[in-house]
């Protein structure tokens, strides 16, 4: 699912765009798989908040697991459909890009 350039190139590759930093979805990947790591290291255990006393314990978890982490990748995969839509659009308009 991971986001592309209008090359087609992987996003995390030099752009003429902008940089990696630059692009939200990149940032929101990145985002997830942090996410996703960190549930997964830290199975069984309470995660902390930095401004709140309280951690969050095994039913914030879940709804972690169970809504906010689908609903992440499913703005991902809508992204990618836009962006496939894009460059379906862009190289209809330059050929020169119908190629790559």
């Amino acid at each position: 699912m991971a986001t592309r350039s209008a090359a087609g190139n992987p996003a995390s590759a030099e752009s003429p765009f902008c940089r990696p930093e630059e692009d939200p979805f990149l940032q929101l990947e990145s985002t997830l798989r942090s996410v996703q790591e960190i549930l997964l290291r830290r199975r069984g255990l309470a995660l902390r908040r930095t401004w709140i006393e309280q951690p969050y314990g095994e039913e914030e978890i879940i709804r972690l697991e169970q809504e906010v982490i689908p609903a992440i990748q499913h703005c991902l995969a809508r992204v990618e459909e836009l962006d496939q839509r894009l460059e379906v659009a862009q190289k209809l308009l330059d050929p020169a890009l119908a190629a790559v």
